[in-house]
């Protein structure tokens, strides 16, 4: 379950971990459309680029630092757009289905789990 602690709410109850180097780089690309968050867990915070190719659908993406702090937000993530970077370095990236981030802000601190 991924959760808004700041404003205290849930966004998702489902969630999955691309925990390795493989699924890390696949993504959701090839999948049908998805209802769970798709969690990232970095080694470290980085500025890492994102790409939407052979992925089906629109996402919400969440960035997040160390202490699990939205750092950037990418509403709508348009299918097979090239890429997007996040302003700040990050340490998780979430995945949603798109429309799920409309209450969570930059700020927010998230609780993933």
């Amino acid at each position: 379950m991924i959760t808004n602690k700041t404003k205290g709410f849930k966004i998702i109850d489902k969630q999955r971990t691309a925990g390795n180097l493989f699924t890390q780089g696949l993504g959701l690309m090839f999948r049908p459309k998805t209802d769970y968050c798709l969690v990232f867990p970095l080694k470290r915070e980085v500025r890492l680029s994102l790409t939407m190719l052979f992925v089906f659908f629109p996402i919400d993406v969440l960035f997040l630092d160390s202490d699990k702090q939205v750092v950037d937000i990418k509403k709508g993530f348009k299918p097979f757009a090239l890429n997007y970077t996040p302003r700040k370095p990050a340490r998780y990236i979430l995945e949603f289905p798109a429309g799920l981030l409309k209450e969570t802000s930059e700020g927010d601190e998230i609780a993933i789990g």
